[in-house]
């Protein structure tokens, strides 16, 4: 499938009168293609995106936003050259370079330093975490680990909500079979197809280990959004979470969640491969 990764946002630029400009970034996830126009603040809206994503060349099937605040823009300019508009924070090719941008900007006719001093190229609104409603708590949950050839077996029993891409394979990240791969596991009796469901739905990306008085386990989805999914005060309980926390380190970021009735080992619900994005 083509795939476009676009941003459309204020840069640290601006025009005569000292507005900001903006900037519309493409690029393709192997970077063989990027480009980027600048846009006045009278004409930055869909039509002038889709004009412009028009003349690059012939639209793709889907264009990938990982910015919240040009989501509504670029999928309604998407509509209009027919192109579905997908939100996604894995977008490296594109962070990439958005940073590399940066550099290039104080060469630009209107760089503001001020206002570069305080800008951040991957910088998104991110509310606080919210607590998970009643209904969607499990009835327990714990830390564990996995070998890749272990989670492979589990990869390979039918679950009715599961998220796996290629690229989060321990092979394709170049793991060691040795490796410990972290994960939080819940068993969440009936609750555990109602929770799976909501999840997918949700997106999930990680789950950050957060010391504080008390501990906890932040559900990071979507493009922004944060849910709390435990906390904890308890000495074993935090030192699971540090080893957890280090271990995802050690795994470039790999870590998985997993939802099943029990701990029977019989079904499972959900199975989310995950990496900050």
């Amino acid at each position: 499938m083509a795939v476009w990764q676009v941003d459309f946002y204020q840069r640290p630029v601006c025009d005569r009168d000292g507005t900001p400009l903006w900037e519309l970034c493409v690029v393709t996830p192997d970077r063989s293609f990027q480009t980027s126009a600048w846009c006045v603040q009278t004409e930055a809206n869909p039509t002038w995106i889709a004009e412009r994503l028009t003349e690059i060349g012939k639209p793709p099937e889907a264009l990938h936003v990982f910015r919240p605040e040009a989501l509504s823009l670029i999928k309604t300019a998407g509509q209009a050259i027919g192109a579905t508009t997908i939100a996604t924070r894995r977008t490296i090719a594109l962070k990439h370079y958005l940073q590399a941008r940066v550099a290039e900007y104080v060469h630009i006719a209107g760089f503001n330093p001020d206002r570069a001093r305080t800008y951040d190229p991957l910088a998104v609104g991110r509310p606080a975490p919210v607590p998970l409603d009643d209904g969607l708590q499990g009835e327990q949950w714990r830390f564990a680990s996995l070998t890749p050839e272990a989670l492979d077996a589990v990869l390979a029993r039918p679950i009715r909500f599961k998220s796996a891409p290629e690229t989060l394979h321990p092979l394709t990240l170049g793991l060691a079979s040795t490796a410990q791969i972290p994960g939080i596991v819940f068993d969440a009796g009936r609750r555990s197809l109602h929770l799976a469901r909501w999840l997918d739905r949700q997106i999930p990306v990680a789950i950050d280990y957060i010391p504080g008085q008390p501990d906890g386990l932040v559900l990071e989805v979507g493009l922004a959004d944060r849910w709390v999914l435990a906390t904890f005060d308890d000495t074993d309980a935090i030192a699971a979470g540090q080893l957890y926390q280090e271990r995802r380190d050690t795994a470039q970021g790999l870590h998985f969640l997993l939802i099943r009735p029990d701990d029977s080992g019989m079904t499972y619900t959900g199975l989310w491969l995950l990496q900050p994005a």
